[in-house]
């Protein structure tokens, strides 16, 4: 499981960095066309947006895995052992059904309702630009399994009465 957990990290990171390199090269391209000839590109400042939406919430799906995402520690920090466990999961549960509600199923949705719009600069369907959504739906499911996988053995620890008491998730 640990092999699968590494190696979408790895790929997510390296396509997130990837993403993030060439918005750095469209976008000096873009001001360098803009101050210095006088010639706005209206093509590159669409797929920097474009490709900033991708990374955005690719970057999220990567939190996500890592069990990195904003938790209410006034309450959570209360609790340890096997009831910090059993929160964890709960956790994890509602993720999951969010993630294949909403972006999964929702997110096939507006790909299927924008597939035959266009965008304006770059001429690509709008459902391209949406296929973002059930990807990181998918790719947040996956990481939900892995963190499940791994809180449901947690459960068999010995140790389980340690967790949570330095404030390690997962």
């Amino acid at each position: 499981m640990q092999a699968i957990r590494n190696a979408l990290d790895k790929g997510l990171t390296a396509f997130c960095v990837f993403l993030f390199m060439m918005m750095t090269v469209v976008g000096t391209y873009q001001i360098t066309s803009r101050y210095f000839f006088n010639s706005p590109s209206t093509i590159s400042e669409e797929l920097i947006t474009y490709s900033f939406t991708w990374l955005s919430i690719l970057a999220a799906s990567v939190v996500f895995g890592q069990r990195g995402h904003l938790c209410m520690s006034f309450v959570y920090n209360r609790f340890t052992g096997r009831a910090r466990v059993f929160l964890d999961i709960f956790s994890e549960i509602l993720v999951l059904a969010t993630a294949i509600l909403l972006l999964v199923y929702g997110g096939a949705y507006m790909v299927q309702m924008n597939t035959t719009q266009v965008t304006a600069s770059l001429g690509v369907s709008m459902g391209l630009m949406y296929a973002v959504l059930p990807i990181a739906g998918v790719i947040i499911a996956i990481y939900c399994l892995l963190n499940l996988y791994d809180m449901v053995r947690k459960l068999g620890d010995p140790n389980v009465s340690e967790y949570g008491k330095n404030q390690d998730p997962v």
